[in-house]
């Protein structure tokens, strides 16, 4: 049994890459910005494109709109990110925060949706309220330089991708238990 979440392996996915990505943003906090942006931009590209995936993979009658919105929303930042590479730290400090914001209220939105379908939603709700958190912070306290914006996004990304890494796995246990689970038979099917 699927859930509207998307399947287990998209949130292993996404917890993977934003681990991977918030590591290099702390190991290389000196990089070009160029580089900085670009790392950014694949992240939030690749983040958008599963949450699409997933949309499209989850069960019919269940709010698909959520994740596309999301994926959309990822898709969008990655290409305006690619578009102007050359904007200041601050602009893209302010652009990662409102994504950050945006994408934690939908997951905050798809939570709230999910509490009676599966067990573990406070870890979805998790990651968003941790999304907007980090948004507001950084909307309120940018960061001064590339290096200290590499740090604070790198650790973000790096507690996001671990909640999102957990997840995964609950929800994969959730997958396997519904699978596992005995079928009733109708007991005219019996008869037959």
């Amino acid at each position: 049994m699927r859930v509207i979440c998307g399947p287990s392996w998209s949130w292993v996915l996404r917890g993977i890459a934003a681990i991977a990505f918030g590591v290099l943003a702390i190991v290389w906090p000196s990089i070009t910005f160029l580089i900085f942006v670009a790392m950014f931009a694949a992240y939030a590209l690749v983040d958008g494109i599963i949450h699409l995936v997933a949309s499209f993979r989850a069960p019919t009658g269940q709010p698909r709109w959520l994740l596309a919105l999301q994926g959309i929303l990822g898709v969008a930042v990655a290409v305006m990110t690619f578009v102007w590479p050359g904007i200041t730290a601050l602009a893209l400090l302010f652009l990662i925060a409102a994504w950050a914001i945006v994408g934690g209220a939908l997951r905050v939105a798809l939570a709230i949706q999910l509490r009676k379908v599966i067990a573990g939603e406070w870890l979805l709700a998790l990651s968003g309220v941790m999304s907007i958190i980090f948004g507001v912070l950084v909307f309120l306290v940018p960061a001064a330089g590339v290096i200290g914006t590499a740090f604070m996004v790198g650790f973000y990304a790096i507690l996001l991708g671990t909640v999102m890494l957990t997840l995964g796995i609950r929800l994969r246990r959730f997958e396997r238990s519904s699978e596992a689970a005995p079928r009733r038979i109708n007991p005219q099917q019996r008869a037959a």
